[in-house]
């Protein structure tokens, strides 16, 4: 990037903010509620906030350790 000209520069952020014009833009508060609607209808499934359970914990310890 440090070896092009400030004409070459100029001529690839205009290019870019040309692919850029087209793309529809949404409203933050309307992104933001979609968000929260989407996270509250999928929260029953995840197990971070269920929780997981005894019998299907991949990390549940299997048995305690005997030292003799």
């Amino acid at each position: 990037m440090d070896e092009l000209s400030d004409k070459d520069r100029l001529k690839m952020e205009v290019d870019q903010l040309r692919k850029e014009l087209p793309l529809e833009r949404m409203l933050v508060s309307k992104s933001a509620e979609e968000l929260k609607d989407y996270i509250e209808s999928q929260s029953a499934e995840d197990p971070l906030v269920k929780g997981i359970p005894e019998d299907k914990n991949p990390f549940k310890e299997k048995g305690g350790c005997v030292i003799s």
